[in-house]
């Protein structure tokens, strides 16, 4: 399991730190923020803009 971690980089450090200290709760908290800037990321290319703007 550390291996695949380890292969994950800053986000691998990151969920380790969070599973050290035994800070569960925030996991759903970066995943939200982690998919509202791919949402803001892709919202601002052209090409993908109707696509996301049709989510909302």
């Amino acid at each position: 399991m550390r291996d695949i971690i380890a292969r994950m980089g800053i986000l691998g450090e990151l969920l380790q730190f969070l599973w050290g200290r035994k800070l569960y709760w925030l996991i759903p908290m970066i995943i939200a923020l982690i998919i509202f800037a791919v949402i803001i990321i892709l919202g601002s290319n052209p090409a993908t803009q109707p696509f996301i703007y049709t989510l909302f």
